[in-house]
């Protein structure tokens, strides 16, 4: 067994505090990452203070992990020792059902095993994530990374890059889409670059004025105030796309009357609060709502790639994992710009 450092939540209203256990041998497929960084999720608060009912404790959170290899088993070949990898929200699969044979292994029939708050496939073991000094991962799970770009700034990409990106290209934006951003935070941020990359005319709709020059500086080509009629109108019916990063309850109506006819809206927000949707915002121009989740494996290489060919990367706060308990309060009050990534250097210090 491989000793390891993490930090943990205990209990459901429990900080997160540093968290001893081990990690198992590498299997004959299994890649051993040291983690050099990992981002922070708004999905880690919501699971950890049990919000999302998947608490088995103790739990350590993240699945927005870069690292370098340490370790390989004996039949693993896209990587070796030294190479930098990633992973994202999920570390396996049943690799069996029609899903998972057409590369989305986020919709497994049988369920994915996610990063952590899961379970082992093999052994039942709970799996742990990110906010640790090392993984274990079968290497058809494991990413590559380019050492183009700046390795922390890539680590919010294994889950808010793959969240943004994987709709954006099943719904086929591109040059010509007219394309709506609702939220700018960790995703709404990175659905702006990315769409922009794409070669789409890009609108953020916000509620604040503040927010109009970071919007255009991620790539927006007009902020539209949502909470102002007249601007809203002026735009109706005039999108091809819109995509909803925000995940408190808000008026998804308001935006359903943004999209042209045939147009689609996509949803990737997860409010407390189901919306109300009046038929006849869909019916009247057969319009589409949809969701969309992360991304598979093969997508997300996609994107990675992607991202390191047009030097994209998340716009992030460096912490300590010290500092953990704090940056969740913050993240409560979107007081950062626009993801926070732990240093995992730290943890030695830490723990």
């Amino acid at each position: 067994m491989i000793p390891t450092l993490s930090y943990a939540a205990a209990a459901a209203r429990a900080p997160l505090a540093p968290y001893r256990f081990e990690r198992r041998e590498p299997r004959d497929k299994d890649v051993v990452i040291e983690i050099l960084f990992c981002g922070v999720c708004h999905s880690d608060l919501h699971t950890v203070r049990d919000e999302w009912g998947k608490g088995s404790y103790p739990i350590v959170p993240g699945h927005e992990i870069v690292g370098r290899v340490t370790r390989v088993g004996k039949d693993v070949k896209k990587f070796k020792a030294g190479d930098l990898a990633g992973v994202g929200c999920m570390v396996d699969s049943c690799r069996e059902c029609a899903n998972c044979k057409d590369d989305l292994e986020q919709f497994c029939m049988k369920g994915a095993t996610f990063t952590y708050a899961g379970k082992d496939r093999h052994d039942d073991t709970p799996t742990q994530g990110g906010y640790s000094s090392q993984i274990v991962v079968d290497e058809a799970f494991v990413l590559s990374i380019s050492d183009k770009l700046d390795l922390a700034a890539v680590a919010p990409l294994l889950c808010a890059g793959i969240t943004t990106y994987s709709p954006l290209k099943h719904w086929k934006v591109g040059k010509g889409s007219k394309v709506g951003v609702v939220g700018l935070g960790g995703l709404g941020h990175m659905a702006l670059k990315l769409a922009h990359a794409f070669g789409a005319t890009v609108v953020q709709f916000t509620t604040s004025e503040s927010k109009r020059a970071d919007a255009l500086r991620l790539g927006a080509d007009e902020v539209v105030l949502s909470n102002d009629e007249a601007q809203m109108q002026a735009h109706a019916g005039t999108f091809d796309f819109i995509l909803d990063t925000v995940s408190a309850p808000h008026d998804v109506n308001a935006f359903l009357q943004m999209i042209k006819r045939d147009g689609t809206m996509v949803l990737v927000g997860v409010p407390d609060v189901p919306p109300t949707i009046p038929a006849g915002s869909l019916i009247f121009g057969r319009k589409s709502l949809a969701g969309s989740l992360i991304g598979g494996i093969a997508e997300t290489q996609e994107m990675l790639d992607f991202c390191a060919e047009h030097g994209i990367v998340s716009d992030i706060e460096k912490i300590d994992i010290k500092d953990i308990n704090e940056a969740y309060e913050r993240m409560l009050k979107s007081d950062v710009k626009y993801r926070f990534v732990i240093d995992m250097a730290s943890l030695n210090k830490a723990a």
